[in-house]
Parts: structure tokens; C-alpha cells; sequence
């Protein structure tokens, strides 16, 4: 078994993010590292993030920095990564890739204690950067240019020191001087030698400036000094004429200015005045805002309170530190302040934001300052303050994040052409379940009601330099409506528009005419309102037009064709007629190229499955130059122009093509080149749309020409970062679409459907998926589906917080509290204002904290499919909660399956496994553990509790199994039936090594997941009331998700990132199938402590994210299906298995070649990335060979040569492959 790893949507989860000038402009950007993927985000006009630059690196991104050289305009990236090499890149703006401009080898690949790239700093001036490791090793690089102002990099120096652990490093500010770097160290020489633990209690953490000599080209340590064991962060303080220059320690409860020979400045963070008194408050990310006068730091909580950090300062001498509360916002993993007064916040889980600053903090609020710093007995006093909603910050935009996804199930539960995905996403009160559908993201603009149901409409412009439209004119079957677009859209009768008749084609002719094509003739309304009418010879009528600006084709009904151009006056005149053998099914004109006075291409389909294409040119007007046979009756055509680029924001070098489109009979799109010479046709592709012979239509989306095709459902051609992408709309069935453009919206789609006009615009271009949120209120962990009745039960859960009662009280309290306060009634007006967007709030300020042994847990049955109690009908497409059960005292849920057992007496019961007081640190322990058994009341929408059954460990998994259920207690594996008061215990095995964490089941087998050491094969005999393993796993695997694939397959993947699936092999699985004793015999004897039989590992790929979900599923109506993944970082892959040995062995080798002639970004080599753990076995990796449109031509032309392909088939062969999952 083969198999193509393709990623569907890229991780969505932020690692660290920074800003700066990475294309030299004045724009700023920012650039984000999501695990291995590296992107270029700018904030556009509106204030919205757009992708500029995505790019895998094939290698785990662990740390980036920015640095500019003295006089540059330009910002270079430094990143750290599992290479074990530093590797700068550069942006390069002509042609839209990172450039690599330095990687430089100083230790072994992987993510290691000891070797660097956990850390990064860099000297504030750019004259050096320090990498760090996590333990002992630090190498620091000297940074310069040389004559050509290149970028150099000097050897490493070493800063080393051993047995310490290193938590932060910075630059310090120091001017021009010797730079230096900053770094907080734990030496733990003592700790080892120790075997009493009292030097481990002692050990203290120190502060230490590593000086970086530029003379004597050495790094000294150039002092040391304790600090508070609570300190995890550094910030660089600006200095050399900016300030005092030293650093900001952030540490449990204070932020402390320190630097070399001067005495700390020490100020207590303020904490929120729910927060139970054991816990500490951490700084969790940091961002400087720097201005020629000012400078401020915004330092984030781990509860997601911001706050402003201001330092007053006389030269170098720091005299008072000040902590103000500025504002909360969800936790954040970095955050960016950009000097267009923007800050971006990188979430730490759910959606990331973009917020402008609507003030910088200066009105008064809860301070804190190192001038009233106040001991006491107890330590020192703390400051307490409440959460607000926001203040000095507005949110503008946020970018969707599916991370961490935590389950995922593909049905089709909305009746759909393609199923719909549901993940369950977030953490805490940030969680939701997500619906993706394949598809772009449609807003609408406007939907007016039209008195009949139209055929048609387009969109006209009065001028060719005009930048919006004029008149919308939509055709119904006897008569032709013109409206006019302005503030309003209205009727207008004095166009010139002919409109007792319908309409077949309108466009603007020549430079300021309009033109007006209807069955009996053609309309032309000259700009002083002039009309000149051309009139059909005898009866017959106009079936078909194709026109451009310039030149305008009819097809009479006998399959006659009159060719007519605009002359030099602006007339439009009859140049050619031309007779075709048979009815002309469809036309269309190629778009006049650039200083051209005309197009040289016609296309004529017709009904005897052909495409002409007719020479236009005054010497051999209406001869053929080409004929193409498709495989049905063509219905629509359509040329598409692309134009010549080089790199730059399309992302990939192409020459100028011109590609002609045709929508066949048998719901294809017909795709292929005209050769813009000589008008022949080749590299043909074809792709299924739908049930309805496709429509096809030219649009502007992004500034470029694109095409949208309505078939059953409208679909987008367009092309994005080099790739030509064809991506569904998630829109209703349209019958004919134009582009639309207002000075309200300047890129958009009107279109008729049924009896109504509809103005919208497409979204977000790139995305495969567009996303419906449910909020959810805690962390989801698992979900079932009930296909049958469109339901669906989630079970939530939290450690550490409140549950709804007493948080509801605790806000009561709170509230009150506020109002005793001296200025008693503004608090309560504000309390007022508060309750109202009380939903908003848990999502924004996140849950008050409890105790860590305290959980929270809930039970939720969602309704997809909503029906009016009247009609029976689905009222809405927004699925509604039905029954919300909160666990009660500490118990929280698990695992969930639905289970049938043998008397059918309640029909469909829900199981639930449940722990009580779970704690997890120093070891685990728990007050008590169940299996609830619900049954389902109100036709499955809510839930009645049968009885629940106490058990010894925590029941991880549980599964239907033969009208019974399993269940996996701790490492037990045992089978339960159905009692009056409880379950009954029917059957155990107790041999299985650790804990059970999945259980699936086929026929008579039982395929169980440990925990720690990969999948068990199980059977159980009836007669004999045994539950007995036959095969296992010899490799051990921290199994996080597994998946039944057939018979003898299981797929399961591991939490260091790969993805496996082992198979028993044939010979084995038949002996046991066809063994009376299935197997029994053999399995008393065992082999290597465990199942007499072993299985093989078949497919092995390393995909560098945790998989916490598998399955399997088909994607497109009719396609094969793939198995699909989601991971941590909110990414979705999916493999598909190859069919064909030719398609293995193409693949095979164009990865070895990218592979060898494009190796990954960050230094990692691509083959040794993804064998981490294991070898790579039997796997293609799909977003390896999709970088091959991005490469430079002649890199893409020598790979094509040596695979004997031209980089069209090349092509061709990925896109194939691509829509066969997608």
C-alpha cells in the first residue's frame, strides 16, 4: 500500500510571531512560525491580515528573531529549529519566497537539551545573535557586511557552561559598545551530586550578561547575579541614548528592572481579585513600543490581562517602575505592536486577533508602582484590580484557528453535495465545534426580489475608464429590466435598452458605446445616445453571441455565423460570414491582447461533441485552426488570459497563456492552452463539477481576472500564489453570474437564482475550508454522531475552574463588592454594561481559577437539523443545543459511545465514562470512577440517566461490541451487559501493559489501543466467555488516535508526531480465522512477553504535529476515499492510496528530485524530517511536490527533463491527484 500525504489546511496555531520591514518598504509586516510551517502576514488598507508568503520548511520552527544592520531598511529572519544549524533568511519582494542567505552547521538535528535553537536574541544595533540551547551549550555569531553589502556571518564563539539550564535570552540595549546578551540560568552541579534533595531546594536562579568582545572577538560571562526563582522571561530595555538601557525580569508576581551596577527596581504585578491567594501570576508574552520620545512595554499575564510597563528614567538612572492595568484579552502565545498603531495577538489556543489601539493607556486605572512597593509579613502587598471589557484596544480582524483539534468526524448531516467536517477546537470558554466545508467563504451584500423569474444578467460600465459599473441589466423571458447603480440600485427607462424583448448579451463596445444583443437583431447605443439597430436577414433569429470589446460573433438559428468590429469611428461593421455544418451550441472570443486591435481566436461548440477554434485575423478570417472532440455536447466556453509574471505577489515564474474553458453536457470542465501563435490546443484537463452542464462566467476576484462556473453548486477558478486553483463557493445554486463593481464594493459577483438578484463577495482567497462556530463552554474531548436523527453528543471538560452555579455567584459577589466601593454607583452602571455581553466576557477574560483538584464537566446534545414543530421542516442551518447535563460534584467525562445492547427494550442508550477528582501531579490518584448509561428522551434530544456503575480506574475508551459493551478500565479491558441498577460485569482481560486508550471493533475482533505500546488484536469466544489476545505490536507507540482500516489493518498515530498503520499478515489472519480454537492454543504459549503473533508495520510517515484524530472518509460525491488526520496545531491532512504502480513510481522520483534540488528552509534534511522516529515507509509527501509550480522555470524545466515530463504534465499529474482527494 502506497501512500500521498497531502495537507488540506496548514496549521492554524501560532508558535512565536514578530514584526518588522522584512520587504524594506514602510509597510510592516509580521511574520508568524505555526510548528513547520512559515508565514508572511501584512495588514492591508482595512485593516485586514492578509497572507502574503506561506511556506513549509519541513523542520520544527522553535524560535525566530528579527535584526537590521545600522543603515539598512530592511529586516532579516533568524531561525532556530530542530536543524541543528542557524539559518537567516531574507524576503525577497520580486519574486514572493524567502531566500536563504546564511545556514551555518553547529550540531546534530532533533530537538536536543544540549544543542541550540530553543532560544534566539539579537543585538539590538544587529551586530550579533546568540543561540541558545536548553541546557548548557550557547554559541554567539558575529554579524556584518562586506564591500558589496552583503550580509556576513562570522564562526561561532562559544559561551557554554555546563550543567545549567538557561529559561530566557535577550539582547541588551548598550548603544555602539561591546554588545550583550542576557540570559537567566539555573546551575544544577550541586543539585546532581546530591542525593539528600536539599541542594535541589537551594538551587537559585541567576542572571547573567554574556559580553561579546568585537576586538578580541571573544564572549566573556561579565556578571551574575541572583534573581527571584519565579523569573521565566527577560524583556530588552531600550538604551544608547534611548533610554537606561539593562532588562525587565518577569518573574511569579513582580516585574524587577535590572542591569549591571544599578540597585533593582521591583514592582508587584497587579493580580484580579478572584484569584485564589496560593496561585502566582506569570508574564507569559511581551511587546516594546518605541518611539523617538517614549517607549512602553505591554506585558500579558497568563490569565490575559495586558499590561502597560512604563519606566521613568533620567539618563541612564531608572527612578520608579510603573505596572497599569491596559487591558484583557485572550492569552497569547506573542504579540506584536506595529508602529501603524496596530497589535497583533498570536492566541495560545482559538482564533488570533488584530486590535487597534484607541489610546496608549493614559487615563487613570489599577497602578502599580516601585515607589509604593509595601512589605508585610506574609511577603509583600499585593494590588488587586477587576477585568474590563476593552478600553485603549478595538478588535478589527482575527485570522481562524482550529488549534488544538481535539476530535473529528466527516458526515454528511446537512444533506450536501460533499459532507462537512466537524472538529472540536479550543480550550476552556475559547472552545467551539466547528463545521468546515469544502469551499470559499461567501458574504453577501444584498438580496433584493425581482417581479419574474430572469434568465439572465451582466453588468455594464458607460465608459472603458470608468472604474465602477453603470447599469445592471438583467433579461427575463419576454422583456429586458435595466437598473442603475449608484448610492441605491433603482429601474431605470431611458438606457437606450431595448426592453419589450429578452436580452442574449450586453456589453460596452469600443471605448463608450453600449451594445445590446436580442434574439431578432443587435442594439447599438452610441455614448450621445444615438441608436443603431441591426436587424437579422428574413426569419431567422440570434440563438448564440460571443463578444469582447472590440469584435462581437452572433450564431443564427441555421448555424450561420456573422463576424462584425469596431471600426475607427465607432461603428460596428459587418466584416465575414461563415456556415457551419451543423446548430452552434456555444461561442465566445478570446480578450484583446494589450496594444492589439483585435483578437485572433473565436471558439464555436457544437452538438456534435467539437470545439473549433476560428482565426479572426483579416487574411484567413473563419478558417479553422484547430478542432478538439470532448466527450459531450459543449454548454458554455469561455477563454481565460493569464498574464505573464515573474515571481513577484503571484508567488511563481509563468509566461503569459491564454486557456480556453468549456463547461460540457455531462457536468465536466473541459480546461486546455491555446497556443497564443498558431491557436492550436493541448495540455487538456477535465474535472467533474456537478450534476448541471457547468455555466461559466468571467469575474475580477483580487485584482485579476478569474472564472466562476454554476454547476449544481457555483465553483471559482482562479489563480493564487502560483498555483491555478478551481475551489467550490459555499453558496446556494446560481443560474448566471456577472462581476459587479461599486464604489461600496469594488470586487463582487451579482447574480439570479430563482426569482431573486444576489450581490456578494468571495473571501479569503487560498482557503480550502470556510468554518461555521458553535461556541461550547469547556474543552471538548470527544463527540458521537447519530447520523439517523442529525444528532450529535459532546462531552466537555475543564480542570482547575468553577462551574456554572458558582461562577454566576462568584460574579454576584464581585459585583457587589465593586459596589461598596466609594464611587459606588459608576462601578454598578459598569457592572450593568458588563452582564449584558456576559457571553463575551468568559470568552475574553477566560474562566475564574479553582483549585487544581476541582473539574468541571458537561454533557451536550446538539440538534444539526433544527425542525419547525409546524411543518416538520429544518427552520435553520445554525444547530441549537437541546440538552445541556453539568456533571456535579468534581466529576468529569471521558470517553462516550453510543451502544445498542441485546434487549431492545430502550432502544440507543449513550455511555458515558466518568472520573471523580482526578489529579494528575505528583502521581495520578482519583476519589472514585463510573459508567453512566443515559437513554434518549424527546426523540434523542435530551437525556434521562439510567443507572451508573462505579469501576476502579478511569474508563478511557468504550465500544459497542455484539449487543454489549466494552470498556477500557485502566489496563483492563472488560465486557459489560445491561442490569436493572447497574451494568454486569460479563467477561476481562486483565494482561494488557499499561491503560487502554481506544477500542475498536469489526465482526469478532477487537482491536485495542494502550496507551504506550501500540495496538493489541483481540477475540472473544462466546462458548468459553473469554476475551483472549492473539497479536501485537513490537514497537512501542504513545498511541494518541487510532483507526479501523480493514480486517487486519488498524491506523494509529503517536504523540511524537507520526503516523503508522500495522497489519496482521494474511497467512496469520487466515490460520486463525480457519483455527477451531481461534488461535486459543497458541495464544497460552505467547512470544516476547506478549501475543504469540506479531504484526508489521506497513506504512510509516513522520508528520511533525501530534494527530490527535483519524478518519476515514471521501471528500468529493464519487471519489475514493482518503484517511484523514487532525493535529495539535489545528491542521487537517489527509492520505490517499495510489492505484496505479506508474503513478507511485512518477511521484517517488519527482520527490527524490525536489528532494535534492530544493531542499527545506530551515537546514532540516526533507528525508531525515520525516523518518524522525521511524524510517519514512510507502509514503509520498504530497506538500513536498506541490512546491514544484513555485520553483524558478529552468529549476522546474531540468526537473521535467530527467522525468522525461514536460512541466505541464508535471502539473497536471499534481492537480489530478489533488482533486482526487479534494
Amino acid at each position: 500500500m502506497y501512500l500521498y500525504n497531502l495537507t488540506l489546511q496548514k496549521a492554524t496555531g501560532v508558535v512565536t510571531a514578530i514584526n518588522g520591514n522584512f520587504t524594506g518598504g514602510k509597510a510592516q509586516e509580521i511574520v508568524v512560525a505555526r510548528g513547520k510551517i512559515l508565514d508572511l502576514l501584512r495588514p492591508d488598507e482595512n485593516g485586514k491580515l492578509q497572507v502574503v508568503l506561506s511556506t513549509d520548511v519541513f523542520g520544527s520552527i522553535r524560535s525566530i528573531a528579527s535584526f537590521r544592520l545600522v543603515g539598512s531598511q530592511k529586516d532579516y529572519i533568524v531561525i532556530g529549529s530542530d536543524s541543528g544549524r542557524i539559518v537567516i533568511l531574507e524576503y525577497s519582494k520580486e519574486k514572493n519566497v524567502f531566500n536563504k542567505i546564511h545556514q551555518e552547521t553547529f550540531g546534530k538535528s532533533g530537538c536536543r537539551r544540549i544543542v541550540p535553537g530553543q532560544y534566539v536574541a539579537v543585538d539590538p544595533k544587529g551586530r550579533a545573535v546568540l543561540i541558545g540551547a536548553c541546557e548548557k551549550q550557547k554559541l554567539v555569531y558575529v554579524l556584518n557586511r562586506d564591500a558589496a553589502t552583503r550580509l556576513t556571518i562570522s564562526s561561532p564563539l562559544e559561551a557554554h557552561k555546563s550543567h545549567t539550564i538557561c529559561y530566557s535570552i535577550c539582547g541588551v540595549d548598550c548603544g555602539f559598545d561591546n554588545p550583550i546578551f542576557a540570559a537567566i540560568e539555573l546551575d544544577y552541579s550541586e543539585a546532581d551530586q546530591d542525593s539528600t534533595g536539599q541542594a535541589a531546594a537551594e538551587a537559585q536562579k541567576h542572571l547573567t550578561f554574556y559580553e561579546l568582545d568585537l576586538g578580541l572577538n571573544h564572549v566573556s560571562r561579565k556578571w551574575s547575579e541572583q534573581v527571584d526563582n519565579g523569573a521565566n522571561m527577560l524583556v530588552t530595555v531600550p538604551g544608547g541614548g534611548d533610554g537606561p538601557s539593562g532588562v525587565l525580569v518577569c518573574a511569579e508576581n513582580f516585574v524587577i528592572y535590572k542591569n549591571q551596577g544599578h540597585p533593582d527596581i521591583r514592582a508587584v504585578i497587579p493580580r484580579r481579585a478572584d484569584l485564589p491567594a496560593e496561585r502566582g501570576v506569570l508574564i507569559v508574552s511581551a511587546a516594546m513600543h518605541k518611539q523617538k520620545t517614549l517607549f512602553f512595554f505591554l506585558l500579558q499575564t497568563e490569565y490575559g490581562d495586558i499590561f502597560k510597563v512604563t519606566l521613568e528614567h533620567n539618563g541612564v538612572h531608572v527612578l520608579e517602575l510603573k505596572i497599569k492595568y491596559f487591558d484583557t484579552i485572550p492569552v497569547t502565545a506573542s504579540m506584536c505592536v506595529m508602529k501603524s498603531g496596530l497589535l497583533f495577538a498570536a492566541s495560545e489556543f482559538g482564533n488570533h486577533a488584530l486590535y487597534q489601539f484607541t489610546s496608549i493607556g493614559e487615563d487613570p486605572d489599577v497602578e502599580s508602582t516601585s515607589a509604593n512597593l509595601m512589605e508585610t509579613e506574609e511577603g509583600f502587598q499585593p494590588v488587586f484590580f477587576q477585568p474590563r471589557g476593552l478600553k485603549n484596544l478595538r478588535n478589527i480582524d482575527h485570522v481562524d484557528s482550529l488549534m488544538p483539534i481535539m476530535d473529528m468526524k466527516v458526515a454528511n448531516l446537512f444533506d450536501e453535495e460533499t459532507p462537512q467536517i466537524f472538529t472540536l477546537c479550543g480550550r476552556g470558554p475559547r472552545s467551539s465545534l466547528r463545521i468546515l466545508r469544502t469551499g470559499l467563504a461567501v458574504s453577501e451584500m444584498a438580496v433584493s426580489q425581482l417581479p419574474d423569474v430572469p434568465e439572465a444578467v451582466w453588468t455594464v460600465k458607460r465608459n472603458v475608464t470608468d472604474e465602477f459599473d453603470a447599469y445592471i441589466v438583467v433579461s427575463f423571458k419576454m422583456a429586458t429590466l435595466v437598473l442603475s447603480i449608484g448610492d441605491t440600485v433603482e429601474e431605470v427607462s431611458d438606457s437606450g435598452f431595448l426592453d419589450t424583448t429578452k436580452s442574449l448579451a450586453v456589453s460596452l463596445i469600443g471605448d463608450d458605446s453600449l451594445m445590446q444583443v436580442h434574439p431578432s437583431g443587435i442594439r447599438h447605443i452610441r455614448e450621445d445616445r444615438r441608436i443603431n439597430e441591426w436587424r437579422t436577414p428574413g426569419k431567422s433569429e440570434i440563438v448564440k453571441v460571443g463578444s469582447n470589446r472590440l469584435q462581437v460573433v452572433i450564431a443564427l438559428s441555421q448555424g450561420e455565423l456573422i463576424y462584425f468590429e469596431v471600426d475607427m469611428t465607432g461603428q460596428l461593421m459587418e466584416v465575414e460570414k461563415h456556415e457551419m455544418s451543423g446548430d452552434v451550441a456555444c461561442l465566445d472570443i478570446a480578450p484583446v491582447p494589450e496594444g492589439r486591435q483585435r483578437s485572433r481566436f473565436l471558439a464555436v461548440g457544437s452538438y456534435d461533441n467539437t470545439i473549433r477554434i476560428l482565426s479572426l485575423d483579416p487574411d484567413d478570417c473563419m478558417q479553422i485552426l484547430s478542432v478538439q472532440s470532448v466527450s459531450s455536447a459543449p454548454e458554455s466556453l469561455l477563454f481565460l488570459e493569464v498574464h505573464a509574471s515573474v515571481g513577484g505577489e503571484d508567488g511563481a515564474d509563468h509566461p503569459a497563456s491564454l486557456f480556453l474553458n468549456a463547461g460540457l453536457q455531462t457536468g465536466v470542465l473541459f480546461r486546455t492552452v491555446v497556443d497564443m501563435v498558431t491557436g492550436q490546443l493541448s495540455d487538456s484537463r477535465s474535472r467533474f463539477l456537478g450534476l448541471k452542464a457547468p455555466k461559466l462566467f468571467s469575474v475580477k476576484v483580487g485584482g485579476r481576472r478569474a472564472m466562476i462556473c454554476l454547476s449544481s453548486r457555483p465553483w471559482l477558478g482562479y489563480i493564487f500564489q502560483g498555483h491555478f486553483l478551481l475551489t467550490p463557493l459555499s453558496y446556494d445554486y446560481l443560474e448566471f453570474s456577472a462581476s459587479f463593481s461599486s464604489d461600496q464594493c469594488a470586487e463582487g459577483v451579482v447574480s439570479v437564482a430563482g426569482n431573486a438578484l444576489r450581490i456578494f463577495t468571495i473571501e479569503r482567497l487560498g482557503e480550502t475550508f470556510n468554518q461555521a462556530v458553535i461556541p461550547l463552554r469547556y474543552t471538548p474531548r470527544k463527540f458521537v454522531i447519530q447520523p439517523k436523527k442529525k444528532l450529535m453528543v459532546i462531552i466537555e471538560s475543564d480542570q482547575g475552574a468553577f462551574n456554572a452555579e458558582d461562577r454566576e455567584a462568584a460574579k454576584k459577589e464581585c459585583f457587589e463588592a465593586a459596589g461598596m466601593g466609594e464611587n459606588g454607583n459608576a462601578d454598578l452602571e459598569n457592572g450593568d454594561d458588563e452582564e449584558k455581553d456576559n457571553s463575551h466576557n468568559d470568552e475574553q477574560y477566560g474562566y475564574p481559577k479553582a483549585e487544581s483538584e476541582k473539574w468541571v464537566s458537561c454533557i451536550r446534545v446538539l440538534d444539526m437539523r433544527p425542525q419547525d414543530p409546524r411543518t416538520h421542516e429544518p427552520r435553520t442551518q445554525t444547530p441549537t443545543t437541546t440538552c445541556l447535563l453539568e456533571l456535579q460534584d468534581n466529576e468529569a467525562a471521558f470517553s462516550i459511545c453510543t451502544v445498542n445492547f441485546h434487549d431492545k427494550e430502550h432502544g440507543t442508550l449513550l455511555a458515558v465514562g466518568t472520573a471523580k477528582g482526578l489529579q494528575f501531579w505528583p502521581r495520578k490518584t482519583l476519589t472514585a470512577a463510573y459508567i453512566h448509561i443515559y437513554r434518549f428522551l424527546d426523540d434523542g434530544k435530551s437525556l434521562e440517566l439510567l443507572h451508573k456503575t462505579q469501576v476502579e480506574d478511569v474508563p478511557l475508551a468504550l465500544c459497542q461490541y455484539q449487543g454489549r459493551l466494552l470498556a477500557g478500565i485502566g489496563s483492563v479491558l472488560r465486557l459489560y451487559d445491561l442490569g436493572k441498577r447497574r451494568l454486569l460485569r460479563k467477561c476481562e482481560n486483565k494482561l494488557f501493559p499499561n491503560s487502554i486508550v481506544s477500542i475498536n471493533t469489526y465482526r469478532d475482533r477487537i482491536y485495542v489501543g494502550d496507551i504506550q505500546e501500540s495496538f493489541h488484536f483481540c477475540k472473544y469466544r462466546r462458548d468459553e466467555n473469554q476475551l483472549y489476545i492473539f497479536a501485537d505490536d513490537t514497537v512501542p507507540r504513545w498511541l494518541t488516535a487510532a483507526y479501523h482500516v480493514d480486517f487486519d489493518t488498524m491506523a494509529g498515530s503517536d504523540k511524537f508526531g507520526n503516523i503508522y498503520f500495522v497489519r496482521l499478515p494474511q497467512d496469520v489472519s487466515d490460520e486463525i480465522e480457519e483455527d477451531p480454537t481461534g488461535g486459543k492454543i497458541k495464544w497460552e504459549q505467547g512470544k516476547l512477553n506478549g501475543a504469540p503473533n506479531k504484526v508489521e508495520e506497513i506504512v510509516q510517515f513522520h508528520v511533525g504535529d501530534v494527530v490527535t484524530c483519524l478518519q476515514k472518509a471521501s471528500l468529493i460525491p464519487g471519489g475514493g476515499e482518503c484517511i484523514m488526520y487532525g493535529t495539535v496545531m489545528g491542521s487537517l491532512g489527509a492520505l490517499h492510496a495510489f492505484t496505479s504502480r506508474d503513478d507511485v513510481d512518477f511521484f517517488s522520483h519527482l520527490e527524490m528530485h525536489l528532494r535534492q534540488e530544493h531542499p527545506p528552509l530551515c537546514g532540516r534534511d526533507h528525508m531525515a524530517y520525516r523518518s524522525a522516529y521511524f524510517p519514512v515507509k510507502d509514503v509520498i509527501d504530497g506538500d513536498l511536490c506541490e512546491q514544484y509550480p513555485s520553483l524558478p522555470l529552468d529549476l522546474q524545466r531540468k526537473i521535467a527533463d530527467e522525468l522525461d515530463r514536460t512541466p505541464a504534465e508535471i502539473m497536471k499529474k499534481l492537480e489530478e491527484v489533488r482533486n482526487k482527494i479534494i
